[in-house]
Parts: structure tokens; sequence; C-alpha cells
């Protein structure tokens, strides 16, 4: 008796090795299977599309540290950059603010004294001719210490070299002998502020040709 039943040899040989395919539209267990979405790629073929799909660029650990502490070096070295633009501009700020007080101070004592000139004058030229006696010597030289408070100093006396800087000479005399210009008579005193001259000597010079 023949049979046409073919045995697991004859299904399959070793030029076509036998496939299996699970169909099963449910898993073992009885839960249904999810279908994969048509078009999505494995895993495998989404790391070959994107060669970086699967890296992570977050720092972590150490690397995640440093950069903390170098974003924050960063940010504390902008800090105190603007903080020493700041200081430098208030420190230019007050300089300046202290010179225009310095100016205004010497602009206001300069005034004063523009407006005392004639009674300082009056009080020099009685003093010269010896009708400065009795309490008004007192208050002359009560005066004269005020005024040196502000720094306003009285100067001109006979015999000191001559100085177009300093001096007005109103009268020359020519002296062949003499060595050079020098101050023979203050007709009027000069006043300075510091280095700053407020009204020039007048005198009179004698000196060579």
């Amino acid at each position: 008796m023949t049979s046409d039943a073919q045995g697991p040899e004859e299904l399959g040989s070793e030029d076509q090795p036998f496939h299996f395919t699970d169909k099963r539209k449910v898993t073992p267990e009885g839960q249904p299977k999810e279908a994969a979405p048509q078009g999505a790629g494995s895993a495998g073929d989404d790391a070959e599309t994107d060669p970086l799909a699967g890296l992570d660029f977050e720092p972590t650990g150490e690397a995640g540290d440093d950069a903390a502490l170098l974003a924050a070096q960063s940010e504390a070295a902008a800090h105190l950059d603007a903080l020493q633009r700041e200081r430098a501009s208030f420190t230019n700020y007050r300089n300046r603010s202290l010179r225009d007080q310095e100016a205004a101070r010497v602009k206001g004592v300069e005034d004063v004294l523009a407006a005392l000139l004639p009674v300082l004058d009056d009080i020099d030229r009685a003093r010269q001719h010896g009708e400065l006696d009795g309490p008004f010597v007192a208050i002359s030289d009560k005066l004269d210490a005020s005024l040196a408070k502000f720094g306003i100093e009285r100067y001109g006396v006979v015999g000191e070299e001559f100085d177009p800087n300093v001096h007005e000479a109103l009268m020359h005399q020519v002296d062949p002998q003499a060595p050079s210009a020098t101050v023979n008579m203050v007709i009027e005193p000069g006043y300075r502020i510091g280095e700053k001259v407020v009204r020039a000597a007048r005198v009179s010079v004698v000196g060579p040709e």
C-alpha cells in the first residue's frame, strides 16, 4: 500500500530550508498583538538613518559640573567687569565734581577780593604814610589774617627782582650800574590766590636800559 503523505524530510530540502512564519494575531498569553505602524522602521533602521539618534548630548556627572562651573565663572567675570566700569565712571565723576567745587570756591573768593581791593588799597596807603594807628592797626591785622585763611596773599616789596608775570611797571628809571631790573617803589601791592594772580603789583622799576 502506497501512501501519498510526505514526511518532513520530503517537505524541505537542503537547498530550500524550512521557514516558519508566526501569523497569529494573539500572543501565547492571549493578548492581541500590536501591529507595527506602516512605514515605521526598526530601531536599527533609525540608527542607520540618523547616526546621532542614539547619542546623549546632555553632560552628566563631572562633565555637567565642569560646564556649570564654567558658566558661573563666565557670569561672575561679566559682573566684575561691569562693576569695575561703574566704579571707574563714579571715580571720574567724583574727581570732576571736586575740581568743579574747588574752581567755584576760588572764583567766589576772587570775586570777594576784587570787591575789597579799593578798601585794601586805602588801608595800605594809610599804613605807608603812618596814618594807620590806634585800634585801626589791630583791625588791619585781623583783616590780613582773615584773607590769609582763604589763601589770599599780598605781595610786592621794594628790592625784589622785577617779574613781568606778577608785576606791572608803571614807571621805569635807568641805572647803568644796576645788574637787573628791580622794584624801587610799590605803588599798589599785588594779590594772588595760590598761583592765580588776581591783580599784579603795580610798581616803579629801576634797572639798566
